[in-house]
């Protein structure tokens, strides 16, 4: 008899893969980010993924970064819903206290306060990218001070590929 296959990936690959899975449903031309919650017994609670809100036409909003010299408020920036809010969003259980997030970028100050009031205490998050900025500093000091742990993917350097 054959013993179990060890070579079966982590539950931290898998998480952030279905993040990363995620951020492909985005149509931001830019900057596709995708977001998983997952209890602490390892169920997927919610996935998003950045765009707009419901009801609002890809196609009649802008995807482009502010132009200033044209309409400064013309920017997606206005507009679009970052992954981890629309996660949180998107659940449609009861609490999300105690559970762990994977996002594959870091949270931004704003989703940083949907976060802790959402009761998630853990961040995994793939690229910090941002490090050092306003927003991302200002994000850290409101985890840190609310309890929230957060570290940051280690990738093993397997490839995974889906063939559908």
């Amino acid at each position: 008899m054959a013993g179990k296959r060890e070579d079966y990936i982590t539950w931290d690959e898998y998480f952030m893969g279905v993040a990363a899975l995620s951020a492909r449903r985005s149509k931001d031309p830019s900057t596709q980010v995708g977001a998983c919650i997952v209890s602490q017994d390892n169920k997927i609670l919610s996935m998003g993924y950045n765009g707009f809100p419901m009801g609002c036409s890809d196609d009649e909003f802008p995807w482009d970064k502010e132009d200033e010299q044209v309409d400064p408020y013309n920017a997606k920036y206005f507009y679009s819903t970052h992954s981890e809010l629309n996660a949180i969003l998107n659940y449609r259980g009861g609490s999300l206290e105690g559970s762990k997030l994977y996002v594959t970028l870091f949270p931004c100050n704003e989703c940083a306060k949907a976060i802790i009031q959402a009761g998630i205490k853990t961040i995994v998050y793939g690229s910090d990218k941002y490090d050092g900025t306003p927003a991302v500093n200002a994000s850290k000091r409101m985890l840190n001070a609310a309890g929230v742990r957060y570290y940051q993917y280690q990738p093993t350097g397997r490839k995974i590929e889906i063939e559908v």
